[in-house]
């Protein structure tokens, strides 16, 4: 009689492991951040973007599975144990938007989206600039 009970607690805390995977955030700052040029970090915000976008679908899809085995726990008690509680997608998330605006930061240090300085002369030294202008022709003198 007590080895069944105890067979199916150990059941229960197994499935509940199973409930949803542990979060793994990015960090705000990272090694190659002092390499990153600007396309570099461009690319990397556009990429998180889209990491964005499906932890946004992850996260609501976690929620309706959460709200169903909620409902259906309470004719199936067992099924409460399968809720995911972690909030994963969350935490990933506010860890993307942090890194994010630490990107933005870097953006700016490095003045990105900033049109280019005009470059001084690139004529090279030693050689004279030549340059041409337009007059009009001399003026005739009038013979009468």
């Amino acid at each position: 009689m007590r080895f069944p009970v105890v067979a199916m607690a150990l059941a229960i805390v197994a499935l509940g492991g199973c409930a949803g995977r542990s979060p793994a955030p990015v960090s705000v700052v990272q090694a190659q951040d002092r390499y990153m040029d600007c396309p570099a970090i461009l690319i990397e915000v556009q990429a998180n973007n889209q990491r964005l976008q499906g932890l946004a679908s992850e996260e609501g899809w976690k929620t309706a599975q959460n709200v169903g085995a909620g409902v259906a726990g309470l004719f199936i008690w067992p099924l409460w144990f399968g809720m995911d509680f972690q909030g994963t997608a969350g935490k990933e998330a506010a860890a993307i938007q942090s890194r994010q605006q630490y990107l933005a930061v870097l953006a700016e240090q490095r003045r990105c989206g900033e049109p280019e300085q005009p470059k001084a002369d690139a004529t090279p030294k030693g050689k004279k600039k030549v340059t041409t202008t337009t007059s009009a022709p001399p003026a005739q003198a009038d013979a009468r």
